[in-house]
């Protein structure tokens, strides 16, 4: 008995111990949030120290309010604020834009690294830096030095994910910054993908079918005039060799383009609102992520007030109100970037073919550092249209050659936002120092990407939409026009300039006093220069358009609860085929009466949405698949709903892709319809039960703002990624993207990963009833209170105030050395 006592008393000993090292490191990893920080002299990484003391007064819902003497001191205390609250954050978003995930991931991060690597963004962010004008620099340098100053003086414990994976935080370099705004605008733009699908599509589908699979948006249509698949079958591009190592770019690029990334905005006129004054909303849909993508501030300089949602990694604000102007984005989507075959010189491997001749490669060496592993040596290539974007393929080089004698291809990427000129921060400071519409519209003339609908409203009563970027111009004679990848030695592919600046799409004060976009088409009809034919379907502009019809005038209210919409209009073009599907299944009867009275509402509490998304997956497969092979529908197409594609065939009774012959096709794309619930109800069986009276859309479909990498350690996940129930879908104006494919850590079906990162309501009248609201909270430490204090008003699509409610609840003051 004594043994067992003795160890009894060493256990609570021991408990004791660990529980109070957690307390010790939990007071000591939280950051200083009041009292005096004596600055020390500038790092040599960036050579700034700031002028003035700074103040930094935190609310009760950690929004900082940062106020200095001058713009770059703002800036220096927005990256002291990023630093102590997301600082594991910052380090994932420096490894992204440098491809160095795999020294901290290990081997499992390795494509992802060859293929930042030879997309170059780091070398391309540090040639834009060469390139930018001192004031954008001395914003940059003011922001690291705020960010290390965190890392070489504040910091006494570091943050968990440190601790766990043995990593030192380094020093924030001004080109880190500009690498994390070519990630974001990577984030935004996946024409490259959709490129390489139709490559792949075109070796097994004539173009019609292809055209009929991936249709051009709503009242456009495809500008490819050449037949792709007879050119690319005449390269002898549809050897297996060749498919195989192409085939792997998509998995191990960074995530681009994906569908249900979007977002939406509108803003209302004076006439239209119960204030009398403007009233703006904004909701960007992306990745879900713990912490969120956003971190909200407020910043003060003499002549200088705006407040919003800021990116770690970057100064300034991105989406916000000043004393006189808000704003919020939704992307545009158009094509800006291109894909070239070249083809490589048989004799010397290191040139490749171009309009005049035969040109060398430019070439440099990258090597990957691997946890656990030997380092990793890449040699990555540029040719005169981009980074050869194949050198990250499976074995390297990049080269399809195929068999011998035949010419060699690699795959290079055209993109605006790796130009060298790119500077993000020139014209995100003239739109927060805007005062009115027209000053906003002005102040974006030097943005390049990605490119945005901008809606914006001032004090004075206006409102407005602007799209700015850089988007290429094509040549008439060009019959691919950007739609699938291109001879690269053939000059009528190469881009002919860009559309004028004053021509990208505008609009200001309309006659019925409302502006929305939803990423769907907003060239107006007879607009003459091509954007592109791949806008969002239109069903989440449709239903807020809707909605803002439904009254003469809105009030804030009225915008969150427009926001928090759930109908899902695409869903209401498929339903009539669901009510009439048949099936032997001992579920389809009570599985129809759930669907008894359905509308498309997809609440989280029902059990409806679940059988109609489990349907409508099951139905694009068995009709998309066979013809396409599993393997490509596995590795390209699964991940889609193909909403439009199974209109279009069903709408047609398609005998085609419904297997048929002409005479009975109506009655085989009724039997893919019945077979499919079939299929949909086993489905549901053996994942949910046999009563689908307790089946719940919320708990087949919660939303995961993923902990990166933690959210893929089974063990960490739980304490690390914040989960809940969520209503919506794809297509719902509270956007709640349905994942169509198994999750590759949990094997969860129709996950949300992808919805509103943010949702703001702007006040132009009193911009203190304006209010902001992320899916997760401001502290990226999972041992703060505000790690989640946000998601709670996340998931009821309510707010907490931008501006200041009350005096500050703690205050720092930074004060440089004398």
């Amino acid at each position: 008995m004594r043994w067992i006592k003795r160890t009894l008393a060493a256990s609570g000993v021991l408990l004791l111990l660990l529980a109070t090292a957690l307390l010790v490191y939990r007071e000591r990893v939280l950051p200083q949030t009041s009292g005096v920080i004596e600055l020390k002299a500038s790092s040599p990484v960036t050579g700034y120290t700031p002028g003035a003391e700074i103040r930094i007064e935190r609310d009760a819902d950690g929004i900082p309010t940062i106020r200095a003497q001058s713009l770059a001191d703002t800036c220096f205390g927005l990256g002291v604020v990023h630093a102590q609250d997301r600082l594991w954050q910052l380090e994932t978003h420096r490894r992204i834009g440098a491809g160095r995930l795999a020294e901290a991931f290990g081997p499992g991060a390795l494509p992802t690294d060859r293929f930042l690597r030879s997309l170059g963004v780091r070398r391309m962010a540090q040639a834009q830096w060469e390139h930018l004008p001192e004031s954008s620099r001395l914003l940059l340098r003011a922001y690291a030095a705020g960010v290390n100053s965190v890392i070489h003086d504040q910091l006494r414990a570091r943050p968990p994910e440190f601790l766990i994976l043995g990593l030192q935080p380094e020093d924030w370099d001004p080109v880190d910054s500009l690498a994390w705004a070519i990630m974001m605008a990577w984030d935004l733009g996946g024409n490259w993908n959709s490129e390489l699908l139709r490559l792949r599509l075109a070796l097994k589908l004539p173009v019609a079918r292809i055209n009929e699979l991936m249709p051009p948006a709503p009242g456009e249509h495809s500008v490819a005039r050449a037949d792709y698949a007879a050119l690319y079958r005449g390269l002898g591009l549809g050897e297996p060799a060749r498919l195989t190592a192409w085939a792997g770019l998509v998995d191990s690029a960074p995530p681009s383009g994906i569908e249900g990334e979007g977002s939406n905005n509108w803003v209302l006129a004076g006439s239209r609102t119960t204030t009398g004054h403007p009233l703006l909303a904004n909701d960007p849909h992306l990745k879900l992520s713990t912490p969120a993508l956003w971190y909200f501030a407020r910043l003060e300089a003499p002549g200088f007030s705006v407040a919003g949602a800021s990116l770690p990694g970057l100064p300034g604000i991105v989406l916000g109100q000043n004393a006189h102007v808000a704003w919020g984005f939704t992307n545009t989507g158009p094509d800006v970037q291109d894909l070239y075959l070249e083809q490589v010189d048989p004799a010397r491997p290191g040139r490749y073919r171009t309009p005049d001749g035969w040109a060398d490669f430019e070439t440099a060496t990258e090597v990957i550092k691997v946890r656990g592993q030997p380092d990793v040596t890449m040699t990555v290539r540029r040719s005169r249209h981009g980074p050869v974007i194949s050198d990250a393929g499976p074995g390297g080089g990049g080269d399809l050659v195929g068999a011998p004698g035949k010419p060699g291809y690699v795959l290079a990427l055209r993109w605006t936002a790796l130009d060298p000129d790119v500077d993000p921060i020139a014209p995100d400071l003239a739109m927060l120092k805007s005062a009115s519409v027209a000053g906003f519209f002005a102040a974006t003339r030097g943005w390049v990407a990605p490119m945005q609908n901008m809606v914006v409203a001032d004090d004075a009563g206006h409102i407005g939409l602007i799209a700015p970027g850089r988007v290429p111009l094509r040549k008439a004679e060009n019959d691919l026009g950007g739609e699938a990848p291109a001879p690269g030695w053939d000059a009528r592919y190469d881009w002919d300039g860009w559309i004028p600046t004053d021509a990208t799409p505008r609009l200001v004060d309309p006659p019925g006093g409302a502006i929305a976009t939803a990423n769907q088409r907003v060239t107006p009809a007879g607009y003459p220069y091509y954007l592109t034919n791949e806008w969002a379907l239109p069903y989440r502009h449709e239903r807020i358009v809707q909605l803002l019809a439904a009254k003469p005038r809105h009030s804030l209210d009225d915008l969150a609860a427009i926001q928090a919409d759930q109908v899902s209009l695409a869903a209401r073009k498929l339903l009539p085929w669901l009510l009439e599907a048949r099936s032997p299944h001992p579920l389809a009867a009570a599985a129809q009466a759930e669907l008894n009275g359905f509308d498309g509402t997809m609440a989280a509490d029902k059990a409806a949405p679940l059988v109609y998304w489990a349907w409508q997956r099951q139905l694009a497969r068995g009709l998309f698949e066979p013809k396409v092979g599993p393997q490509l529908w596995e590795r390209g197409l699964a991940s889609r709903s193909f909403q439009d594609a199974l209109e279009g065939v069903l709408e047609r009774n398609d005998p085609y892709w419904c297997e048929a012959s002409k005479a009975r096709a109506r009655e085989a794309c009724m039997d893919q319809v019945d077979a499919a619930f079939t299929r949909a109800l086993d489905e549901l069986q053996q994942g949910w039960g046999s009563d689908p009276d307790r089946w719940r859309w919320g708990r087949a479909h919660p939303m995961r703002a993923e902990h990166r990498p933690f959210s893929h350690v089974a063990a960490l996940a739980p304490w690390f990624e914040l989960r809940a129930p969520v209503g919506g879908d794809t297509f719902t104006v509270n956007a709640a993207r349905v994942n169509l494919v198994p999750d590759a850590t949990t094997g969860e079906l129709f996950l949300d990963e992808h919805g509103p990162s943010l949702r703001a309501l702007y006040d132009l009248g009193d911009r203190r009833n304006s209010r902001v609201v992320d899916s997760s909270g401001q502290r990226g430490i999972v041992l703060s209170p505000l790690y989640r204090n946000l998601l709670p008003s996340w998931l009821r699509v309510q707010g907490v105030p931008l501006w200041p409610a009350a005096a500050p609840e703690q205050v720092l003051v930074l004060r440089p050395p004398h």
